[in-house]
């Protein structure tokens, strides 16, 4: 048994071991023969000399023995250690140390190379480098120690075959600063060659049997690994839960940042005496704080996150949520969400990882999500709901990604993202009125012009501070503490409709601000500076804008709980489908009722401001005004806010209508009768079993669907008649309290139904929030980052709350048993 044992100490050429040369071991043979002749030009060529006999070695554990035939002294020609078998090999390195390497001496040796040039090599290199091996058939050298300890593949294998199989005869490099002998030699304890020099002084040494070795292992020493990798292990986990970069630009001990990682361990190593010393006293190979180690520790806490995961998903069913962004480094990457029902009634999403994609063709991303799900042993089959955007690559009906995975699992029913429906309706709504698009044109110049510089910005801040203090003195505002914050002007962005609210909203409050900034601009600045701020503030004095500004405000006021709403994980989609409902009554509310009211209160806004309002007299403010005074010229003005209010609200209503069109959800009629909030209704039993047997007839057998016929009935009288049921609100709360009251196994099959109801997806709004997360963990200084370093760290900044649960002794076991150690754990 070869001991590789992990204490190897940096060996240079001139301290290695002397063994026993080829000369001592044949010195009693050539002695004994007469007729022993040599060659006048050598004092000793044994090239081709094989040994008779092989010494026995002394270890026990050692029975097998070889021929003389079976060792062949020319290197380059004789067989690899590793074509013998494997009982045999141990014997054979020995077999071969006790002859030591071939260092013929000779009185000249064959020059080779360049006619004007030639050179050969030398006998002094036996002396510098006591492991070389030459081969005069041949005429190359050879490292002995590796040719004892070389491998047929592995790290270093294809480096150092010229010293192990083809032979090294390029003369001209050797010498100098970059000669390749020191080269093959290597400056770290961890290279090839100084690897295989420990395992020749082990192998010499039977006290160094790696039994032996690893019997001196006390508890107390294996504790103190442990507890190095512990801190280690601790250190990774906290730069990927604070997504920060975990190398140093100088990580030299006498560097003032070696970076977030070994700060971490230096600022652990402060409050631990002990753990300080282990870190000082660690073996270079052992002290678990390089950047491959890093990674590695990275890696494991990630895997078993997303073992975790799969096991919380057992065998239920899931839904995918997949969508795709580029990273700083303008990469391609999916990510790849998992919606799920888990055992106590709960609607779960998991992120699962990112997929670096070379393009986002249908095909290449099922591919993807493909190869993810099968490396956690998640089965296909069990998709059954798929949530993306409206791309045509993803909801495409013939080649979409939706239609390939409903080609290989035909229950994987494809859900538009809701929240991606309702941006579109809003979006559109305010692009199809003219005045709205007019209205949100002007509202971001005037944005631009005052927040361009930092300077405005501390002019419209101060501005605040007096105004604010002007409304204290009168008591118009209340004080106490989180009130009458200081604030900057927002932008409204194109990605959520709530950025839209809260432009309104701050431009309402600090209007008047705003004004004053902006004449201060228009009176101090010149050029084209000058004229920006002067219309802008022409633009945003008019009754018309501030008319469009209340009532955006209202409108998207509505529309912003549904926003939000939708942007929940543990959302359902029938209290989702509700919430639109709920927002269309209200529109068509604010339609019949609240124009008076808006009107009153633009025009009070406008009378505190002085800002000017129409002459028009107060019959022209009702809403029959339109039919009495066609022909008035205030009349016009006045009809032209009028169509300005109800046209926008009647196409936020129909663009609702149409992204949000209840007749394509056959579906979600037929599971209505299930749930809670409508329980005032009858409960309609034969609607439950069609919906079983129209879109999940693989989820219940024949068998199954006679007895849900039965278990609806008891339900009726047991879940749908019990007080409780009819405060519960949404279906995910009876999911839950089925579970809690342990009614999910008395009714196994309206639970599973439930389930797989739950399970269909409301929005990808995970997804998107994965990329917001990305954009924190691979910034633009850390854009180099690697594909898998990238999906571990973002694992665990996402599934910060599962990788918690692991211990670090957990992963201290997972990290022993991923391969062997050089220390004991």
């Amino acid at each position: 048994m070869v001991c590789h044992n992990d204490s190897t100490p940096y060996i240079h050429a001139k301290g290695m071991k002397s063994q026993p040369t080829i000369h001592s071991f044949f010195k009693g043979k050539v002695a004994s023969s007469s007729s022993q002749s040599k060659e006048p030009e050598e004092t000793t060529n044994v090239d081709n000399i094989a040994a008779s006999s092989v010494p026995a070695t002394d270890n026990p554990c050692k029975k097998a023995r070889i021929e003389s035939n079976d060792i062949d002294l020319n290197p380059g020609l004789r067989s690899q250690i590793y074509d013998y078998p494997i009982n045999q090999q141990d014997t054979v390195r020995r077999a071969y140390m006790n002859l030591g390497p071939l260092q013929p001496t000779l009185s000249m040796f064959p020059k080779s190379g360049p006619e004007t040039h030639k050179r050969s090599f030398q006998a002094s290199w036996f002396k510098l480098y006591p492991w070389i091996e030459y081969s005069k058939t041949l005429d190359a050298a050879f490292c002995f120690p590796c040719f004892l300890f070389n491998k047929p593949s592995g790290p270093g294998y294809y480096g150092q075959k010229a010293f192990t199989i083809d032979g090294f005869r390029n003369w001209k490099k050797v010498g100098g600063k970059k000669c390749v002998l020191l080269t093959h030699m290597g400056t770290e304890c961890t290279s090839f060659h100084n690897v295989a020099q420990k395992g020749w002084d082990d192998l010499v040494n039977e006290a160094q049997d790696i039994r032996n070795i690893y019997e001196k292992f006390t508890t107390e020493e294996r504790e103190k690994n442990r507890l190095r990798l512990r801190a280690s292990i601790y250190a990774v986990r906290w730069c990927a839960f604070q997504a920060v970069g975990f190398r140093g630009r100088n990580e030299k001990p006498d560097s003032i940042n070696r970076g977030n990682f070994l700060e971490m361990l230096g600022a652990l190593g402060e409050f631990s005496t002990e753990l300080k010393e282990l870190f000082c006293r660690a073996p270079k190979y052992a002290s678990y704080t390089s950047p491959v180690i890093q990674k590695e520790i990275l890696n494991l806490i990630s895997n078993r996150v997303r073992r975790m995961i799969s096991e919380e998903i057992g065998g239920r069913k899931f839904c995918l949520l997949v969508d795709e962004a580029r990273d700083e480094s303008h990469k391609e990457q999916m990510s790849v969400v998992l919606r799920f029902v888990n055992k106590e009634g709960f609607i779960i999403e998991r992120f699962f990882g990112i997929i670096h994609v070379c393009d986002t063709m249908a095909q290449t991303l099922k591919d993807g999500i493909y190869y993810l799900l099968s490396h956690y042993n998640l089965d296909v089959k069990s998709i059954r709901g798929q949530g993306y955007d409206g791309a045509s690559n993803m909801r495409g009906q013939f080649k979409g990604l939706q239609a390939l995975i409903l080609e290989d699992c035909k229950y994987a029913y494809y859900v538009h993202c809701l929240a991606h429906r309702l941006q579109l309706a809003l979006m559109a709504a305010c692009q199809g009125v003219a005045a709205l698009r007019k209205f949100f044109s002007q509202m971001t110049f005037v944005v631009n012009v005052v927040s361009a510089s930092s300077k405005r910005t501390d002019q419209l801040r101060d501005a605040q501070v007096d105004q604010i203090a002007y409304l204290i003195s009168i008591d118009e505002l209340e004080t106490g503490r989180g009130l009458n914050q200081i604030g900057t002007l927002q932008r409204a962005g194109d990605t959520r409709w709530s950025s839209h609210l809260r432009s309104v909203s701050s431009l309402i409050k600090m209007f008047s601000p705003t004004c004053e900034v902006l004449l201060k601009i228009a009176d101090e600045g010149t050029g084209p500076l000058k004229v920006d701020a002067d219309s802008a503030y022409e633009a945003m004095t008019t009754f018309e804008f501030i008319f469009v500004l209340h009532l955006e405000k209202e409108i998207m006021e509505i529309t912003d709980l549904l926003c939000q709403a939708l942007q929940r994980q543990n959302q359902d989609i029938f209290n989702a489908l509700r919430l639109v409902a709920s927002t269309k009554k209200l529109l068509q509310k604010m339609k019949d009722e609240k124009w008076d009211d808006l009107l009153c209160l633009v025009k009070s806004f406008c009378q505190v401001r002085n800002i000017d309002i129409p002459d028009m007299s107060s019959s022209y403010f009702s809403r029959g005004a339109r039919a009495r005074n066609k022909h008035s010229d205030h009349t016009l003005e006045h009809h032209y806010r009028v169509d300005i209010f109800y046209e926008a609200i009647n196409c936020q209503l129909m663009e609702l209508d149409h992204r949000f069109s209840d007749s394509t959800m056959e579906m979600f009629r037929l599971a209505s009768t299930l749930d809670p909030k409508n329980a005032h209704e009858t409960f309609r039993s034969l609607d439950v079993c069609q919906l079983v047997e129209k879109f999940y007839p693989g989820d219940f057998s024949d068998q199954e669907r006679t007895i849900l016929k039965m278990q609806l009935q008891h339900y009726v009288l047991d879940v749908v008649q019990h007080a409780d049921f009819k405060q519960l609100t949404c279906m995910g709360e009876l999911c839950q309290w089925l579970v809690r009251t342990r009614r999910e196994t008395t009714f196994d099959l309206i639970f599973r139904l439930i389930s797989l109801l739950l399970t269909l997806p409301v929005s990808t709004a995970t997804t998107e929030r994965s990329f917001s997360a990305m954009n924190i963990v691979k910034t633009r200084i850390r854009n180099k980052m690697e594909d898998e370093f990238l999906n571990d760290s973002l694992l665990l900044f996402i599934e910060m709350e599962v990788a918690e649960k692991i211990s670090l002794d957990e992963i201290v076991d997972d990290f022993k048993a991923a391969k062997d150690r050089r220390v004991p754990l």
